[in-house]
């Protein structure tokens, strides 16, 4: 998916052409099938070849995917997350960064009053 994502439109080859490895034609041709089955994809046909597009925006699935790792996780708690962040990782959180997060949070509390 993330490959489809960052090229918009794909047709198997493109797809193989980007994952590492070698991976067989019918087992990539297999897995956006699958994709496609659950919704995530949809096709185009060209000639003989299917291009592959998504049938979701990133957006929506990021929120989707952000608010079951949030919920799996991290028992739905977004300090967690940020303590989880802020954590371990913190050395690799540049100072631009801690200072756009903490903008994001006064913005948040002036948006709940």
């Amino acid at each position: 998916m993330d490959i489809v994502y960052r090229v918009g439109r794909a047709t198997v080859g493109e797809v193989m052409a980007e994952l590492s490895g070698e991976p067989a034609y019918s087992t990539v041709r297999a897995q956006l099938r699958v994709l496609e089955e659950k919704g995530q994809l949809r096709h185009e046909e060209h000639g003989l070849r299917y291009v592959y597009i998504p049938a979701i925006p990133r957006h929506t699935v990021r929120q989707s995917a952000l608010k079951h790792l949030v919920d799996t996780f991290f028992e739905g708690s977004a300090e967690k997350v940020v303590a989880a962040l802020l954590g371990r990782e913190s050395s690799r959180i540049s100072e631009e960064e801690l200072e756009r997060m903490a903008q994001l949070i006064e913005k948040a509390r002036k948006e709940r009053k």
